[in-house]
């Protein structure tokens, strides 16, 4: 008996809490839907919806922050309308997301904007732009431009922007489609026209640029040759010259044919061309050149050259000129291949200086 009315006690228990919660979900269903009216009404009138609230488009046209603070999206002053508002001063402590920025951001981490930017921004790793970039991206690793560049980028490694109209400077590569201005990369610049200069520590990649600054330079307008030549000193080198229709990056290796034990040669440079017609042109030259017979001492000549060169058919050209040379060396062998400097001096543990004028002469056959 006293079990049959503790299950009927408990089942009128239950009852009421089913009729409670019913209750008060209905409740908060009716408060939801005349909140949500409530902001529909208005959302002709205001600028700032409440976090997770859905904008018209007209008004998320019209969203504008004059500060935004943030850790990092959604947590921020902006809230989860972050990517639609556009903000004059923008300031997180780790990523920033925004619609546009018109004067100044600053992220510890990473800032993404998606749509144009203008002004300055700073980053610990990385700034991404969506469209358009007006002004400057700092960031310890990756600066990205999607459409057009109207500035500087300086990226700890890398730079992308799809049209540039001004500067990029990288600690290694640099990317764009059009360049206007210039490249500065400590190991490769890429792009497709380039007017301006292309400075890079080892490669340039481009369809067109008549002055890229490399040791290797694939241009696809300019001009590639390989050659054979020597110089006063009797070193035989093979080349690779690349560049543009004006600036070029030597590479060279080679033997010493003078010296009596074996000395090889390993050289690089930039050089210059001066057209004067379609079969005679200047070729200016600086060059470095290191002779090592792999046990000790060193041997290292900086040079100047001048050299008048002439197209004896569409690919073939022959060269000669004189070189005025600076020459450092400690070893017996170095020291003996020129005996007749301009001025000579000896300092330190047996090393010995030179400088003096000699001359060299080659053949090259363009690719």
């Amino acid at each position: 008996m006293n079990s049959f009315f503790h299950a009927k006690q408990l089942k009128k228990g239950i009852c009421l809490l089913l009729t409670i919660g019913t209750a008060f979900a209905a409740n908060a269903q009716q408060g939801l839907s005349t909140r949500e009216s409530s902001l529909k009404g208005q959302a002709g009138s205001v600028s700032r919806a409440p976090s997770g609230q859905q904008l018209p488009e007209q008004d998320a046209e019209r969203l504008h922050s004059r500060m935004h603070l943030g850790l990092l999206y959604p947590l921020s002053t902006n809230g989860r309308q972050a990517p639609m508002y556009s903000n004059d001063f923008s300031f997180h402590l780790l990523m920033g997301l925004s619609k546009a920025e018109n004067a100044f951001v600053l992220s510890g981490v990473s800032t993404v904007i998606r749509e144009q930017a203008a002004g300055l921004q700073f980053a610990g790793v990385s700034n991404y732009v969506g469209k358009q970039t007006k002004g400057m991206q700092f960031a310890g690793v990756y600066n990205h431009t999607g459409d057009q560049l109207q500035g500087i980028q300086f990226g700890g490694v890398m730079n992308y922007a799809g049209d540039a109209d001004g500067l990029q400077f990288a600690g290694v590569m640099n990317k764009a489609r059009d360049v206007n201005g210039s490249q500065f990369a400590g190991v490769v610049n890429v792009a497709k026209k380039v007017k301006g200069l292309q400075f890079a520590g080892i490669i340039n990649i481009a369809d067109s640029s008549d002055y890229p600054v490399a040791i290797l330079n694939f241009i696809k307008n300019g001009e590639k040759s390989i050659g054979i030549s020597t110089d006063e000193t009797f070193n035989l080198l093979a080349s690779f010259r690349s560049g543009g229709r004006v600036l070029y990056g030597i590479l060279e290796i080679g033997y010493n044919l003078k010296s009596e034990g074996d000395l090889y040669a390993l050289g690089a440079g930039l050089g210059a061309h001066f057209a004067f017609s379609d079969r005679f042109r200047l070729n200016t030259e600086l060059k470095s050149l290191v002779l090592d017979d792999f046990h000790e001492g060193e041997y290292s000549k900086y040079s100047l050259h001048i050299l008048p060169a002439l197209k004896v058919s569409e690919r073939i050209e022959v060269f000669a000129g004189p070189s005025l040379n600076f020459v450092d060396s400690d070893m017996q062998e170095g020291k003996d291949l020129f005996k007749d400097p301009l001025w000579e001096n000896g300092y330190g543990d047996g090393h010995l200086r030179q400088w003096y004028v000699g001359a060299s002469a080659g053949i090259q056959f363009i690719l």
